[in-house]
């Protein structure tokens, strides 16, 4: 294998491995962005609280509730004891990675295919009108954070699993937030999510290929996949509806 080839397999692998986190992360929270909420269930549903002041005050929580957690199981504040990975590689892939791309086409069927997927959106778009035709929206908005948080918490089982083979503060290294913009420059659906995450995927193993040259300073290549995400939603957000 020439240079080039194995350059550009290292890149397709690359991707590949950086989109399934931005995936699962972003249909998780498509799920519940189209039930109408953030995936904050009992805060924004059950108390109606401001989602973005609450978000807010979790993602602070979550910046230090690690630490102790950490510390108090394994006397390190940074990182968990490393683990034996048991998931089989396959073509040099984690299986998780197969199931992520095969959540795509189950997410679109579910959302628009199914009458679940129906009230869903509805109670996302129209709750008051999702209401009169008898149409729980609480029940529906709770259903939605649960498959949101189930989906989401898949990518963390890869992230700590998967990929590290251990639990690390900081793992996730702002994917969060590029998943979101993810989700909404694939305006809410799945397949937009798809392709937008591949984008974001490439960009963040295109970093990782050039770490180590000369072609661009280090600096740069690391904040290449956070500027492509700039870039991509400059103009973008206020002009896209799901």
């Amino acid at each position: 294998m020439n240079l080039d080839a194995a350059f550009l397999t290292a890149l397709l692998l690359s991707t590949l491995r950086q989109t399934t986190p931005l995936l699962l992360t972003a249909l998780g929270g498509m799920f519940s962005e189209r039930s109408g909420v953030t995936n904050i269930a009992l805060v924004s549903i059950r108390y109606r609280a401001d989602q973005i002041i609450s978000a807010t005050a979790l993602n602070l929580l979550a910046l230090g509730a690690p630490s102790l957690v950490l510390t108090h199981f394994y006397g390190n504040a940074t990182s968990s004891k490393e683990v034996a990975n048991r998931l089989p590689l396959l073509l040099g892939l984690s299986p998780l990675v197969y199931l992520a791309f095969l959540l795509v086409p189950v997410a679109w069927w579910v959302l628009f295919k199914t009458p679940f997927g129906l009230r869903l959106r509805a109670v996302g778009e129209h709750p008051e009108a999702a209401d009169t035709l008898g149409v729980s929206v609480y029940r529906m908005r709770y259903v939605g954070v649960v498959l949101s948080g189930v989906v989401v918490c898949l990518n963390e089982k890869y992230l700590s699993i998967g990929f590290l083979n251990q639990f690390v503060r900081g793992m996730s290294a702002g994917m969060g937030f590029i998943a979101l913009a993810a989700m909404i420059f694939g305006n809410w659906h799945p397949l937009g999510i798809l392709l937008s995450t591949l984008l974001f995927g490439f960009a963040s193993a295109l970093a990782i290929q050039l770490q180590g040259t000369e072609i661009l300073p280090a600096v740069l290549v690391q904040a290449f996949p956070y500027v492509v995400t700039v870039l991509v939603l400059a103009g973008f957000i206020g002009r896209s509806r799901p």
